[in-house]
């Protein structure tokens, strides 16, 4: 861990707001006035614009930035394919979706000089990349910086959920840094590096190949709620230049499932000033404004949805990302953990700190669970056991923080993480034992 990496990103300034029309600029005046692309743009820059959705697209839901750059993306070599590693892309063909129930432990230890790249594990996913529906999940471990390495996705958005290590993200717009208990967002296209900030790094990634991650609606609930617009933070301009010297840099970018890569002589990272609203943000999930019952019952998960991609059918998202945020429960004659269900939507869970109170043992920090649609699933018995008995006072749930990835679609499981030796063998299990209580 270098302790100026640690230093530069607790001194971190950010723009707050979520779909914001942000503009920023290192350089005073390197922003063009009254509009986006002038004869000659300001300080010798060169103007570019970043489109996140079809420039057709309704206002409301339009993602663009311009960029006000010392070189146009345009300048760079033949893009060559290198090798996937454990990155994985849908379609799954590699095996079908099934049924049955799975748990993982969290990931080994990285290999010696693994950088957040070269780290990157996917347990599987659903839809098309090429088609720009579903999504995946994906692990990484890391132990060393991208050191000299840029990468972009071009098949989708990705959504990181640090668990343990926290994350320096030089990105095209600036620097964001993302702690356990944190997540970030680097839109579709958009180039970064990764830099640790400990010894090491591990946690989770949502690729989405759909329509771009929202605040959901609030419907009923009304205008306040949930996550609040103004706790995301978007970066501000900074940038890499190296002047005249030129410097080997490799841009690794995925492409339709593949990796491609590619070296420039310059970093691409050289955004002098920008302006628009397909930007990277961090978000802190304990500002999440968790609502809940203050009667009876408890509401759906869906309750907890920080951010949603929308599908096709109003409702039915392609993915949703949901979490357990410490909250009071308060029901009165209420089983208070998450009830048993069948579910139409298929979830995968992880848990960032502390103890999911559905499950007793065997989720921990780290790893991960698949309940994919239909299958049936709930608290184990001693859960069980002991909620049905426990004394209903008010009770502060602040020991734990989860999450989930739902999405519309069953999640097929690639064949490494289906044989994956960290795959908890005998999960079934934990529902044994449910006894018969019906007297009939």
């Amino acid at each position: 861990m270098s302790g100026d990496v640690r230093k530069q990103a607790e001194g971190l300034a950010y723009l707050s707001g979520f779909g914001n029309e942000h503009a920023s600029e290192a350089v005073p005046g390197a922003l063009p006035v009254g509009r986006n692309a002038p004869q000659r743009a300001p300080l010798g820059l060169y103007a570019e614009q970043l489109s996140g959705t079809a420039f057709t697209e309704p206002r409301a839901h339009n993602r663009r930035s311009w960029l006000y750059r010392i070189r146009p993306s345009a300048a760079h070599p033949e893009f060559t394919r290198v090798d996937n590693g454990a990155l994985r892309t849908a379609p799954f063909t590699e095996a079908v979706p099934d049924p049955n129930r799975r748990r993982w432990d969290p990931l080994p230890a990285p290999a010696p000089g693994t950088d957040w790249l070269a780290g990157l594990w996917t347990l599987g996913g659903n839809g098309d990349a090429t088609q720009r529906t579903g999504m995946a999940v994906h692990l990484y471990h890391a132990d060393s910086p991208m050191t000299d390495r840029v990468f972009s996705d071009a098949d989708g958005e990705l959504l990181i959920v640090p668990e343990a290590g926290g994350l320096l993200l030089r990105t095209e717009f600036g620097l964001l840094a993302a702690a356990p208990g944190e997540v970030a967002l680097i839109p579709r296209g958009v180039r970064f590096r990764v830099e640790l900030l400990d010894e090491t790094a591990r946690g989770y990634v949502c690729e989405n190949y759909g329509a771009p991650l929202r605040l959901p609606d609030l419907g009923p609930i009304g205008a306040n709620g949930l996550a609040n617009a103004r706790d995301f933070r978007a970066p501000v301009a900074a940038y890499e230049d190296d002047g005249a010297a030129p410097r080997a840099v490799e841009v690794v970018n995925k492409f339709c499932g593949n990796l491609w890569s590619a070296t420039y002589d310059h970093s691409p990272l050289d955004v002098v000033a920008w302006h628009g609203n397909h930007v990277p943000y961090v978000y802190d999930l304990h500002r999440f404004n968790v609502l809940g019952t203050i009667s009876y019952d408890h509401p759906d998960p869906s309750i907890f949805t920080v951010l949603t991609s929308p599908s096709d059918t109003p409702g039915l998202a392609g993915v949703d990302f949901v979490v357990f945020a410490p909250r009071w429960l308060v029901g009165e004659d209420t089983f208070r953990p998450p009830y048993f269900h069948r579910n139409v939507m298929s979830e995968y869970m992880g848990l960032i700190d502390g103890a999911y109170d559905a499950k007793a043992a065997g989720f921990v920090p780290g790893g991960g669970s698949l309940h994919n649609m239909m299958s049936a699933h709930g608290p184990d018995r001693e859960t069980f056991d002991r909620a049905s008995a426990a004394e209903l006072v008010p009770q502060r749930v602040d020991d734990g923080l989860a999450f989930m990835f739902e999405t519309r679609w069953p999640i097929t499981v690639a064949p490494q993480a289906r044989d994956a030796g960290h795959l908890q063998r005998g999960y079934d299990e934990v529902w044994l034992g449910l006894e018969r209580h019906f007297p009939g």
